[in-house]
């Protein structure tokens, strides 16, 4: 129990730390065209987003198509991060499904070297508060690594429930895709000093300022996977209180973007994995159920690029 405590308090402080310093990364895995795992191409991509500067590293998560690994695709995709990692930056492998499958993820990540976990969403059913409660408490009774709860979906805490996950030892932190900003709110309140928050809404830029204005300036960049000097650039504005930058961006680039991932289901995986494409990354296609983004969506893509990297060029 000491033990954890004294791992999760560590983790945190790295954390906390890098967020100060830059933006999430989440990076993509990397497939063939056959649709087998590349492991080149995700020590390849791992290694370009580290050099990119990152605060934290966060693989075989949601962007990186956490539900379509394996067991041991996983082991060397999270294994591949920690060693292009190198120990500079924590890095916090995806879990899921349920309880007793989130363990056998969470076993391959401690033998990894991961710092910490992050608890996906569980699979397909609804539950009930007490339900979302055991559930973290079976993971963290399973597991020496900090682990940072994700609510999505189906998964909403409510401020008791988030008072009694925020007491196991090693749950350190709850990473919100919801954007119900009164909810998350309540929960910042409720939480114990030192809890860290993240904003995963999708496509995080866009509602960063209104998650910093509750608690919770820290987020997680999709857009860092492809196109780290813009994301870079909004996180700079966005910490230097830079609005005339930070709304171009936004009204250039990140808007245009979401309108984009909106079209089809998937997107927003599918628009990061091609843009990085685009950008010479060796990632290779999305893995079905996900499909690769319809000749117009991709011309477009390719033109919405561009536009954010010659509007980066313009503004530093």
């Amino acid at each position: 129990m000491t033990v954890a405590l004294d791992t999760g308090t560590a983790v945190a402080r790295r954390l906390r730390d890098g967020m100060a310093g830059g933006v999430l990364s989440f990076p993509l895995t990397s497939f063939h065209d056959d649709g087998s795992l590349d492991p080149e191409g995700v020590r390849a991509h791992v290694a370009a987003c580290v050099a990119a500067g990152p605060g934290a590293l966060f693989p075989a998560c949601g962007t990186g198509e956490f539900f379509s690994l394996d067991e041991d695709e996983y082991r060397t995709v999270v294994s591949l991060a920690v060693r292009e990692a190198g120990g500079r930056l924590p890095v916090v492998a995806g879990v899921g499904y349920g309880w007793a499958q989130a363990l056998r993820f969470a076993r391959i990540a401690e033998e990894a070297g991961a710092d910490a976990l992050l608890v996906l969403p569980h699979y397909l059913v609804a539950a009930p508060q007490d339900g979302l409660v055991r559930q973290l408490e079976r993971i963290a009774a399973g597991t020496r690594l900090p682990l940072i709860a994700y609510q999505r979906g189906q998964v909403a805490f409510t401020a008791d429930s988030l008072r009694r996950i925020a007491a196991l030892p090693n749950v350190i932190g709850l990473k919100d895709g919801h954007s119900d900003l009164d909810r998350l709110q309540r929960l910042t309140l409720a939480a114990p000093e030192g809890f860290l928050f993240f904003n995963g809404a999708a496509t995080a830029e866009i509602q960063a300022g209104a998650y910093a204005a509750v608690g919770v300036p820290a987020y997680s960049s999709a857009v860092h996977a492809f196109a780290p000097e813009i994301a870079t650039a909004y996180f700079t504005a966005l910490g230097a209180g830079d609005d005339k930058t930070r709304e171009r961006l936004l009204r250039e680039f990140y808007v245009p973007f979401v309108e984009l991932r909106d079209r089809a289901p998937g997107y927003a995986v599918s628009l990061v994995k091609a843009a990085a494409r685009l950008r010479g990354r060796r990632v290779g296609p999305v893995r079905a159920p996900l499909t690769d983004p319809a000749p117009g969506d991709l011309a477009d893509l390719e033109i919405l690029l561009a536009t954010g990297l010659d509007l980066v060029g313009a503004v530093l």
